[in-house]
């Protein structure tokens, strides 16, 4: 067939059907080269979707999807995927607004069985749905597609300790990407896994099981002697089947057609099954393959060239300023400990990691595990510093609690992807971190404006003796490079940035340009309170005493954020004055830039000017003023 022909006959997983086993690699071959061409031009996640290629095209060839339920881990790897269900033509607008999502999301298509973007939980989901079809009666097949990356997180044992108690007919596969294809996965360990996954063989063992049923203790050696007997091949398989998992594996992720044989061969055995499959990220791309961290996710690039880095020099990133000032302060003071749970790279943590290798702790996808480990160290006088993105620390929030806050220990949390972060939607967004911060005891909670006021602020956690946090934003700042000197801020202080009348904006955080953008149209006073716990009392009975109309504004949502919090204080203190809160409202704000994403929300500056102007015209607290091009009734 001439070149791209199978790929421009096939668009769900129906038509794949048609093709022969022997045609599937050159399937693959095509639906490579245009993964290739579309995300080179428009950007996302890559490399794991090239590893997982020839085993999402496996899966949907073998199951009936989407009776049968394909649950992906966090979902990288789903490009493939979407583009074998009828979303091949809108590949390109990925992670862009009104585009698809960079996730599975089942709001987008039928096919999209659990929404995900947070690790680990693809087997717990995969099992309740396989329960649910036990129990209406139903033959439906559920699969879970989770990483080796994703199995370093407890829920993940805690899934497979249920299911393989529970005996249930459900399917693990583990995409493992951290080895390369060598000898174990050819010879005879290739042969043991074909041999495993034989009708001939799952015969003679269920066979096997009823006529020794009647003799528990054969029953038992029997089962032993088979563990033991592939533990001697394949140690890993040993785990496993001690869970109640039959194992298979492992088995080339790159060989589509013995993917597929030994799929159909362990499809309908009625028991819980673990496939191990070995691939190699950013397969069939030489510079995704060498460096797969580096093109886990890529905007636009050339093909030939590879992704091209920028030269030049320019403001650093919150992100870089956490990295820059967490190896200053470990140069001064060898307590401090730098902690991440699997994202060195996106909190910034390589040049620290490089340089102070013992005081840096990578305690892979296992955020409850990385707080209950710092309040340990903090017990015995290390300083921990938590760098952790704001949607990730959700999943550690009574270790948060019960093992940092209640016991009052001085673990710094550096919170990143604050508020809205863009391309990555609703999944990654971190707009509750001010909300279920507050109302902790013993916090101290921070956010700044700009990139020097967040090195100050870290430096101020960094001295406290008890839990606290910084939380910035993904990206950029206002452009401030920050200074070397470092100095605590005055715990609990916030600070006028411009006098105005009559209005005053009272900002928590990152939205300082939005902030300005407003207060300069309406001649309004705008403050940056620094703190969300504990509020500068002080300033805000000030300011509300002199304006006669009050704004606060957060990159957080309203419900129970900081506005809501300067609103509990001013009435505890009888205060009365009008008082409009803006921030995220009760509302997933879906992928876009984050500039799209402000707007459509109104929190871009004349967005935050039309929330203002139509708060006073509904209420009427002030007379018709006009400033600038902007009118407020």
């Amino acid at each position: 067939m001439n070149n791209k022909t199978l790929l421009e006959k096939i668009k769900t997983p129906e038509e794949l059907k048609s093709l022969s086993i022997d045609e599937l690699p050159a399937f693959c071959d095509e639906v490579r080269e245009f993964l290739l061409e579309s995300v080179s031009s428009s950007g996302g996640h890559f490399a794991s979707g090239l590893g997982a290629l020839e085993l999402t095209i496996a899966l949907h060839y073998v199951f009936d999807t989407p009776n049968d339920k394909l649950i992906w881990d966090v979902g990288h790897q789903a490009y493939v995927h979407k583009l074998l269900t009828g979303r091949r033509d809108q590949l390109h607008t990925v992670k862009q607004k009104d585009g698809l999502s960079g996730f599975p999301r089942r709001e987008e298509s039928k096919y999209d069985t659990f929404g995900v973007g947070h690790s680990s939980t693809s087997i717990s989901a995969a099992l309740g749905m396989a329960l649910a079809a036990k129990h209406q009666g139903s033959k439906n097949k559920s699969v879970a597609i989770i990483g080796d990356g994703a199995m370093t997180a407890g829920m993940a044992y805690e899934a497979l300790n249920h299911a393989g108690d529970i005996d249930t007919e459900l399917l693990v596969v583990l995409n493992d990407n951290d080895m390369s294809i060598s000898a174990n996965v050819g010879g005879l360990s290739k042969y043991l896994a074909r041999i495993i996954s034989s009708r001939f063989y799952s015969t003679i063992r269920e066979n096997s099981k009823k006529i020794l049923s009647i003799t528990p203790s054969m029953q038992g050696f029997a089962k032993r002697a088979e563990e033991h007997a592939k533990g001697m091949v394949l140690p890993t398989a040993t785990m496993f089947e001690e869970m109640g998992f039959t194992y298979y594996g492992p088995v080339d992720g790159h060989d589509v057609i013995e993917l597929v044989n030994i799929l159909q061969n362990i499809k309908d055995t009625d028991e819980p099954k673990f496939l191990h499959v070995v691939t190699k990220k950013g397969k069939g791309y030489k510079p995704a393959e060498e460096d797969p961290i580096e093109y886990h996710a890529v905007s636009k690039f050339d093909l030939d060239t590879g992704v091209k880095k920028s030269t030049k020099v320019s403001t650093p990133t919150y992100t870089q300023v956490f990295g820059q000032w967490l190896c200053d302060m470990a140069s001064t003071d060898k307590k401090l400990i730098g902690i991440t749970p699997a994202m060195r790279e996106g909190s910034g943590m390589v040049a620290f990691a490089d340089r102070y290798p013992k005081q840096y702790y990578d305690v892979a996808i296992a955020e409850q595990h990385a707080v209950t480990l710092a309040a340990g160290m903090a017990c015995e006088g290390l300083k921990p510093v938590v760098a952790i993105y704001s949607t990730f620390l959700q999943r550690a929030y009574d270790q948060l609690i019960h093992d940092v806050a209640l016991q009052n220990l001085p673990v710094v949390f550096a919170i990143d992807r604050a508020g809205l972060v863009g391309s990555d939607g609703a999944t990654h967004s971190g707009n509750y971190d001010l909300s279920y911060l507050r109302c902790i005891p013993n916090m101290i909670v921070m956010a700044p404006t700009d990139e020097d006021e967040c090195r100050q602020m870290l430096f101020t956690a960094y001295q406290q003796d008890c839990p606290t946090a910084v939380r910035y934003p993904r990206g950029k700042g206002v452009g401030i490079n920050p200074q070397k000197k470092m100095q605590a801020l005055e715990i609990g202080t916030g600070k006028i940035l411009r006098k105005g009348n009559n209005i005053a904006i009272l900002l928590f955080g990152s939205l300082l340009q939005e902030a300005t953008e407003a207060a300069d149209a309406l001649d309004a006073s705008l403050v940056n309170m620094r703190f969300v716990k504990p509020l500068d009392q002080e300033l805000i009975r000030d300011i509300a005493e002199s304006h006669s109309l009050l704004i606060t504004l957060e990159d957080n949502s309203l419900k129970g954020g900081a506005g809501s919090g300067v609103s509990e204080f001013l009435n505890a203190e009888g205060i009365q004055v009008p008082i409009l809160h803006l921030g995220i409202p009760d509302l997933f704000i879906e992928h876009a830039t984050r500039e799209e994403q402000l707007e459509s929300i109104d929190l871009s500056g004349p967005g935050i000017i039309k929330q203002i102007s139509r708060y006073n015209a509904k209420h009427k607290i002030l007379p018709l003023v006009s400033i600038a091009n902007t009118t407020i009734k």
